[in-house]
């Protein structure tokens, strides 16, 4: 499997390269050349598998000739066997024909850990093979920044720093990062908000110079093995639900579009998938451009939601390579024009091609505490905010009743009280035993201004397990 830039410009990669590589030289981000496609009667004979070995036969074809199968199959069933549920990813009814996919039993509560706990076992994999050493540096609008560190606190050749906005996440957020300990962690608390700890991360990997030597890895979903993971639990939801046999919708809560986008990968592999449907918050650039081809950088605002707290949506850009006809000068030229002018249209057929499959809805604050009420009062399941903002636009974008809809359920909801209580619901909540003295422990952060040469000489000097790169 060899994977190319969608701008263009830079070389083709393997999956072990492109692991490492994460932004591609010329800036733009990988995909693979060729996605494998499945037929219905593959697809179908995968019903009843546990989840890795489901995950295995999704995700073969992207590491093949880099990993082999015995190897891979081990990762797998170490990352995908210390999720807390036997069935990894389970179903949970809300009506007749309506679906949460609760994708928080993972360690750290948050739909990323499907992805960086792979990754983190990925890299270990690779690193140790090729006798290499990196820096890992992430920015995260909130549940990114604990799974990544999560999943790599234990790499042996990794250092890892994660941007979170200061004063931007929510508290158990925040202690799930800063309360985890070791000489290769290190968090960082950037004096603004989610859109700038991600053009840092950008900006450092576009100049690596202040490194010393040492190479970048990206633990966001600019990195394709964190959109390779997502992959496999809408074909394990589908198949859940009578797939391929019938179609399945899903609303996903989606801020960088990483999320959704491997749904839209699921489908262009086989899964008969009838709807997507991005649900964003207030933060609406997604939404703006899904509803009136108008995508536009606007003001950040900070809500309930804050993981959607975001105003770039940096995977946007793969959609769009393929809306393009895979024209790399043509994605080079949109995303040059977005950063000088700050927005930009597409042509009117690339954007009705879209349509196609993706529809979308903005929720604001009240609309999302209603629905936490709606829900919580009408079947006792409590929604955190991302997930309730899913719901809401489930429900008001569905297109057909018969065909079941899957909503993405991205984390638990005692990571957000703050949403939770102001939804008006009772209900006491209680941290799983992992996490129970969660907010007794110590935490180590360091705050840092909104400079990208301060961000850089911090990782410089506290590089290599503490000592300076």
């Amino acid at each position: 499997m060899r994977y190319i830039s969608t701008r263009g410009q830079a070389p083709a990669l393997n999956f072990e390269d492109v692991l490492l590589a994460g932004l591609a030289t010329d800036g733009g981000l990988y995909v693979p050349e060729n996605l494998p496609r499945f037929t219905q009667e593959e697809i179908a004979s995968w019903a009843g598998l546990p989840y890795h070995e489901l995950a295995f036969r999704v995700m073969r074809p992207f590491v093949s000739g880099s990993i082999p199968d015995a190897d891979f199959k081990k990762i797998l069933e170490e990352t995908y066997g210390v999720f807390s549920h036997n069935a990894v990813a389970p179903l949970r009814q809300l009506n007749g024909n309506e679906w949460v996919l609760e994708l928080f039993h993972g360690p750290t509560l948050a739909f990323k850990d499907f992805a960086l706990q792979l990754l983190g076992r990925l890299l270990d994999y690779v690193l140790e093979k090729r006798g290499e050493r990196v820096v890992i540096v992430g920015a995260t609008s909130g549940d990114t920044g604990s799974a990544a560190i999560e999943g790599c606190k234990h790499c042996e050749n990794v250092d890892i720093f994660i941007l979170h906005p200061h004063n931007r996440v929510s508290e158990v957020q925040r202690r799930q990062m800063t309360t985890l300990f070791g000489e290769n962690i290190h968090n960082i608390a950037i004096e603004g908000n989610f859109d700038d700890c991600q053009e840092m991360v950008k900006a450092s990997f576009a100049d690596q110079s202040f490194l010393k030597g040492t190479r970048l890895v990206a633990v966001n979903s600019i990195n394709w093995a964190r959109i390779m993971a997502q992959i496999v639990y809408y074909f394990h939801a589908a198949l859940q639900l009578g797939g391929p046999a019938r179609s399945v919708s899903f609303s996903v809560p989606t801020g960088n579009f990483g999320d959704i986008f491997a749904g839209y990968l699921a489908r262009n592999m086989g899964l008969p998938i009838n709807q997507l449907i991005v649900a964003t918050n207030r933060n609406d650039i997604l939404h703006r451009f899904m509803s009136g081809n108008q995508y536009v950088k606007e003001t950040l605002h900070a809500t309930l939601s804050p993981s959607m707290d975001i105003m770039v949506s940096s995977n946007f850009e793969r959609l769009l390579f393929d809306l393009h006809g895979r024209n790399g000068a043509a994605i080079a030229g949109l995303m040059d024009n977005f950063k000088q002018g700050g927005g930009f249209s597409v042509e009117q057929e690339r954007w009705t091609e879209a349509r196609k499959l993706f529809d979308s809805l903005a929720v604001d604050d009240a609309q999302t505490c209603e629905t936490i009420a709606e829900v919580y009062e009408q079947t006792g399941e409590l929604l955190d905010p991302h997930t309730a903002i899913g719901v809401k636009a489930a429900r008001e974008c569905r297109r057909s009743l018969d065909i079941p809809m899957v909503i993405l359920g991205t984390a638990h909801p005692v990571k957000f009280p703050d949403a939770v209580e102001k939804a008006g619901v009772g209900k006491a909540l209680e941290l799983p035993a992992h996490l129970s003295d969660l907010f007794e422990r110590d935490e180590r952060c360091t705050v840092l201004p909104n400079d990208l040469k301060a961000v850089q000489a911090f990782v410089s000097q506290h590089g290599n397990r503490g000592k300076p790169l």
